[in-house]
């Protein structure tokens, strides 16, 4: 099987004589969809779907159509970011997502659900076969930008997510901790395995800026991102520092008003000529 490096079918010299993705799953009719990007954690509580929905804002505030795929079956929050909770609704044609105030498509269980504290005790294939019909049955339009973000770790979603859809590049969420050299490797082999770039990494809770003296404190310890990136060869995109307000921002569903948005030059580095 020849490598796939990830982006356009069209502009690849294997074109029509490709088995890296043959086994895809064709979105909807009304669906054009230009780039797919995963975001992804080796574990949870790093902050990933403040991260997918950050970059989300940044991106439309580039002028881009975006869209955010809620693969977070069983603890989905994307909703609740954006302040988003009447439910999406069937037409003829399909499933229909629900824009933000800033124009984000977004389709998530929680907008399906008639109570949204309803638990969802389903077992990895019910659960792979929702995250299909979101890419499948969801009429996204015309997007720039579809934004998958992913249950942590490498299991079956994730799993079906990169079998399954076309993805372009995986953004990796991670922490300042020892730790994160694990993560990552296990995020680099799935990503080699699934024939998917890793774009690049992230780490969230990066350091604490005091407001008082100005000073930056790292206080979950010394980063070993810089170490770990050069270890794997990936880029490093950007740090987000620790700041209460942002977390104040997402539970009143305003995350489109968090200012700075400090993934504005990610935004602007995944949405070059370079990083396609």
């Amino acid at each position: 099987m020849q490598e796939c490096n990830g982006g356009s079918c069209s502009s690849c010299e294997q074109n029509g004589n490709c088995s890296a993705r043959t086994n895809k799953v064709p979105a909807h009719e009304l669906s054009h969809i230009k780039n797919v990007i995963a975001v992804m954690s080796g574990k949870g509580g790093v902050g990933k779907s403040f991260v997918t929905s950050s970059l989300a804002v940044a991106m439309a505030k580039r002028g881009k159509k975006v869209g955010i795929l809620d693969a977070d079956i069983t603890g989905p929050s994307i909703p609740t970011a954006f302040g988003l909770h009447t439910q999406a609704y069937n037409d003829d044609n399909g499933i229909l997502p629900v824009a933000s105030k800033g124009g984000i498509k977004v389709i998530s269980l929680n907008l399906l659900m008639p109570n949204e504290t309803d638990p969802v005790i389903w077992r990895g294939p019910v659960i792979a076969g929702v995250v299909k019909q979101f890419w499948a049955d969801v009429i996204w339009g015309e997007l720039d930008y579809l934004f998958v973000d992913m249950p942590p770790g490498t299991g079956d979603v994730p799993l079906t997510v990169f079998q399954s859809l076309p993805v372009n590049g995986i953004v990796m969420i991670t922490s300042p901790q020892d730790l994160v050299r694990k993560i990552v490797a296990k995020a680099v082999n799935m990503a080699k395995l699934m024939r998917v770039p890793l774009l690049g990494l992230v780490e969230n809770y990066s350091y604490f800026a005091c407001p008082d003296c100005g000073g930056r404190h790292e206080i979950f310890g010394p980063s070993t991102l810089d170490r770990v990136a050069e270890e794997f060869s990936i880029p490093v995109l950007g740090r987000i520092p620790v700041d209460p307000s942002f977390a104040s921002h997402c539970d009143r569903g305003e995350i489109e008003d968090v200012s700075p948005n400090h993934l504005e030059a990610v935004a602007a580095l995944l949405d070059s000529d370079e990083a396609k």
